[in-house]
């Protein structure tokens, strides 16, 4: 697979994620194996993008390539003029949002609710692709509901328009992220287009990558929430996808060591206290479904300095090596 002269290999992705694929994390994402990493939404509003947390979304000094940004906005001449700054900042590829069901986004008539509006969706990317001279992708979802699953007439109009390669989401907006996502349509897309097409939605074993590779007959597919707490997902569908074989699960000490490294990284680019903060979830995710999760996220929640959580963590995970060194 490849958008434009990047070839994507291995054939899975991180998915775009708010506050969770900043720079630490899509580093360390694609160094466990994944073939791109699209970092969170940016605002296509100028008005917004000296603010810090613009700043950082829109750091990618050192990130390998593709580096690839996804903009969110609901204006065509917005978006455009987003997609120029951020190529101008180090985007080789942008990604268009048009899957985001949050409340606040749909609200403003950006993310998905922009798939009630189709001319205003041709208008779009016809805008962005026309603005840049490096690929153009697009993430839709099966529509807004049940009773308006539009994502093949929004294919088209993606197609028509020059999007180097599709992103769908297998549900619709009002279903956010319950229930199971279903791979019809995606296939249904896929069989329609010349275009590549990532399927995303439920993607969280190595088995499940190839089960949907298989149904959708798609190009990649796109790993989001199982990745959290979970960075190595990506070198085991690889592994799988290209032996058949599942890879043994890293040791206790093993993900104590990435995780470490994950702090150090966040502490870097956010500063200590911005640092220790954002690390928390990160620290819930990777120590969930692990012996006495509550009790260490209870005592690490309360470490205020950088040395004090890599501390904490470093005794619990070699707590763990030592009565579990086999652990998942």
């Amino acid at each position: 697979m490849h958008l434009g002269p990047h070839p994507i290999a291995p054939r899975v992705i991180l998915a775009p994620m708010a506050g969770v694929t900043d720079k630490p994390f899509r580093l360390l994402c694609k160094r466990m194996g994944a073939g791109l990493a699209v970092s969170e939404m940016t605002t296509a509003d100028p008005r917004f993008w000296d603010t810090a947390k613009s700043r950082h979304r829109m750091d990618h000094e050192g990130e390998p390539a593709p580096v690839s940004v996804q903009i969110a906005g609901t204006e065509p001449e917005q978006l455009a003029a987003a997609a120029r700054h951020n190529v101008a900042h180090g985007a080789q590829i942008v990604d268009i949002n048009m899957g985001c069901p949050a409340k606040k986004v749909c609200n403003a008539w950006a993310g998905s609710a922009l798939m009630r509006d189709e001319d205003l969706v041709r208008r779009i990317v016809t805008a962005v692709v026309a603005a840049v001279d490096v690929p153009v992708t697009l993430k839709i979802r099966t529509g807004w509901d049940a009773a308006h699953r539009n994502a093949p007439a929004i294919a088209r109009i993606a197609e028509d328009a020059g999007i180097a390669a599709l992103t769908v989401h297998g549900r619709t907006r009002d279903q956010h992220y319950t229930g199971s996502a279903e791979y019809d349509t995606i296939a249904a897309i896929k069989a329609a287009l010349s275009i590549p097409v990532i399927a995303n939605g439920d993607v969280d074993s190595p088995e499940k990558a190839a089960h949907v590779l298989r149904h959708t007959g798609a190009d990649a597919v796109m790993v989001g929430r199982a990745a959290q707490g979970r960075p190595w997902i990506f070198r085991e569908i690889a592994h799988h996808l290209a032996t058949g074989e599942r890879l043994p699960p890293p040791s206790a000490a093993a993900v104590g060591a990435i995780l470490i490294g994950h702090l150090e990284a966040l502490h870097a680019f956010y500063g200590e206290r911005m640092g220790v903060r954002i690390a928390r979830k990160h620290l819930g995710w990777y120590a969930k479904d692990r012996p006495e999760n509550a009790g260490f996220r209870a005592v690490v929640n309360r470490a205020e300095s950088a040395d004090e959580q890599i501390a904490l963590t470093r005794d619990y995970f070699e707590r763990l090596a030592a009565i579990e060194p086999m652990a998942a």
